[in-house]
């Protein structure tokens, strides 16, 4: 695994009920005891900016992805981030975004702590970040906010390029979103000083 999480790290962020994980039994047998599936069995991944997939109901396991790559290995779809399907190659650890309306598929992460750890870093800055409040100081907040999604950018891009690749990654996408103000929800310090 390229980045040490834990479901404790996470938990000591989050709290328990923030926190989903996708069960050993929603994954195909061969798949089931993979690296990428245990990480997300056991540390999972706090929700709100990426959402883990709901297995299907008659089969009680997650949909595979089918006719969009030709892969040996049956890569469970583990979860949607944006307009993109998130799959997890056991075979490789490899997850990859597929945008069913472009029918197109792009490598995403290395691994799934990858995955994990972008989905900490940004879910951790929309909970945390605040705005001053003053119309004054706007824009500065503004700077200041994109140069917390840079860094985020940088720090992953060191260790794992590909969520960062160029900016048509999902990931890009995301933190231009965050960057411009969006994806802050409900009452978390940033809502309430972006929209008072």
């Amino acid at each position: 695994m390229l980045f040490d999480v834990t479901r404790s790290e996470l938990t000591d962020i989050f709290g328990e009920d923030r926190l989903a994980i996708l069960p050993a039994t929603t994954f195909p047998p061969p798949s089931a005891d993979t690296e990428g599936a245990r990480l997300l069995q056991t540390v999972g991944v706090p929700t709100g900016t990426l959402w883990l997939r709901e297995p299907d109901e008659d089969s009680g396991r997650l949909p595979l992805v089918q006719g969009v790559v030709d892969a040996e290995d049956e890569w469970p779809v583990i979860g949607w981030l944006l307009h993109a399907h998130l799959a997890l190659d056991p075979g490789s650890g490899k997850v990859y975004a597929f945008d069913a309306d472009e029918e197109s598929v792009q490598e995403l992460h290395t691994d799934a702590s990858s995955l994990v750890q972008v989905t900490l870093r940004f879910q951790r800055l929309l909970e945390e970040f605040t705005f001053s409040g003053d119309d004054g100081d706007e824009e500065a907040d503004f700077e200041r906010l994109e140069r917390e999604v840079e860094r985020i950018r940088q720090e992953t891009s060191s260790i794992d390029p590909l969520p960062f690749q160029d900016d048509e990654t999902v990931w890009s996408m995301v933190g231009e979103e965050i960057a411009a103000g969006q994806r802050f929800k409900g009452n978390s310090p940033g809502a309430r000083s972006l929209h008072g």
